[in-house]
This record gives C-alpha cells, sequence and structure tokens, in this order.
C-alpha cells in the first residue's frame, strides 16, 4: 500500500479507538448481570474502554465497596444503607438503573402449581418438599421476610434450599434440587425453567438496582460515560428484554 494511502487510513483508525482505552472496575449485584453483561459489551464495543465487573450478594458487595478499589457500582440500594459502603462513593445522589419483582419458578416440564392469590403461594410452598433461594442477597432477604409475613417461614426453614448465587439457584431449580423457586422473576426466566408468575401485587417487594461513582475512583470519566450509556433508550431496551424495568 502508498505511503499516501496508509497515513489517512491510520489517522481514521486513531479517531475511532480512543488514545488512551482503559479498564472500569464495577462491583455490581448477581441479580442484573444478565443484562449488565450485555449493556457492558454494547459500551466496550461503542467507546474502546473495558469493563470489568465483579459480582455478588449484597453482603459481599458492602464488603466490596469498603475494602476493594472500584470505579462504579451497580448494587441493590440495600448495599448503599451500610455506611461504610455509603462513604466510599462520590458525595453525589445515586442513579436508580432498574427495578424487580419477586417470581416463583420450578423445574421446566414439572408440575405448576397456582401461585396467582396469596393462599395459593402459601399453599404451594407448604405443599413443596424444598424451596430454593438465594437468602444472603438483597432480595433474598425480600423473600425471607416475604415468608415471615405469609406465616410459613418455620415451615419453609425445614426444607430450604439456600444457594450461593443466581447460577447455583438455577441449577438447584433445573436439577430438581429445590422443588419450588422464590427469587427475582427475571433470574428466574432462565433455559431449565418454567416460570409460574410473579409474587401475587399485594405481597411483592420491588427490589431497586441503583447506582453510584466510587469517591476514588481511578477511571471517573468513564464512570461518567458508562452510567450514562446505562440510562440510554439502548440500556433501557436491554434491561426491559431481560425482564426488568428501566428507572
Amino acid at each position: 500500500m502508498h505511503l499516501s494511502m496508509v497515513i489517512p487510513l491510520a489517522l481514521a483508525l486513531a479517531a475511532v479507538v480512543p488514545a488512551r482505552a482503559a479498564d472500569l472496575q464495577v462491583i455490581a449485584g448477581g441479580g442484573i448481570a444478565v443484562p449488565l453483561n450485555e449493556i457492558a459489551a454494547q459500551f466496550e464495543q461503542t467507546s474502546g474502554h473495558k469493563v470489568v465487573i465483579r459480582y455478588g450478594t449484597a453482603p459481599q458487595l458492602i464488603e466490596m465497596a469498603k475494602t476493594t478499589p472500584f470505579d462504579l457500582a451497580v448494587t441493590p440500594s440495600e448495599v448503599f444503607r451500610d455506611e461504610g459502603a455509603l462513604a466510599r462513593l462520590a458525595p453525589a445522589p445515586t442513579t436508580d438503573i432498574a427495578r424487580v419483582g419477586l417470581g416463583v419458578a420450578v423445574r421446566a416440564g414439572a408440575p405448576k402449581p397456582d401461585v396467582s392469590t396469596p393462599d395459593a403461594l402459601k399453599q404451594a410452598l407448604l405443599a413443596a418438599k424444598t424451596v430454593g433461594t438465594i437468602p444472603a442477597s438483597a432480595a433474598g432477604a425480600q423473600v425471607m421476610k416475604l415468608f415471615e409475613q405469609m406465616g410459613v417461614a418455620e415451615a419453609v426453614k425445614a426444607k430450604l434450599q439456600a444457594a450461593a448465587d443466581p447460577p447455583k439457584l438455577i441449577e438447584s431449580l433445573a436439577s430438581g434440587q429445590a422443588e419450588l423457586g422464590v427469587f427475582l422473576i427475571n433470574v428466574l426466566t432462565a433455559d431449565g425453567l418454567d416460570v409460574l408468575g410473579p409474587v401475587p401485587a399485594e405481597l411483592d417487594q420491588m427490589l431497586v438496582y441503583t447506582s453510584g461513582i466510587a469517591r476514588e475512583a481511578a477511571q471517573a470519566e468513564i464512570a461518567r460515560a458508562f452510567l450514562d450509556f446505562l440510562k440510554s433508550p439502548q440500556a433501557k431496551a436491554v434491561l426491559k428484554a431481560r425482564g426488568l424495568s428501566p428507572a
């Protein structure tokens, strides 16, 4: 290729690829992993920066926020009710990204009990031999409160199959280890499972995913760009397609 052609091509590529591509360090709740991974991939394509995401349950995220470097958090709002975690955020309001409610699921092809009313859900929980959820998570805490509210906490406790994270919960339900699963409905919408429906509206508790930039973010400018991208129509379409309600 002639030199006169090489130079314009190099300049064109330089305009597309950022001169200082960087890694953006994000901590996030496991329940939003599927859509957040998709959105991050889109952001990487458009920005040239790499998004490195560490997922965890609420207690794990609180510990991450307190002890490890990060640029941006996309977590259940409960995480930043912890004063130590909140202190690691820049002094600005957090930004809500999405909301999602609880649902009920069984292994694909298994009998489908009625869960459309509070009494029907109560009977399904009492009749199930095993019940799966993720107690050590913000959504799991809501599920446990739901069991208490329905008066089945003691009955469920004896047959609870506690999963460590969303993939383990899906595996437990798909294998039949847990007969009935109660967790975020977007997580339960997975291969190998049949969603019976949302928790009845009068019992449901919405989990809010909120985002904030770290006080000591190494990539604050890129974090702001990714936060803006999370609020874009493109990102909202991904969230909606994956069963969450964009904020």
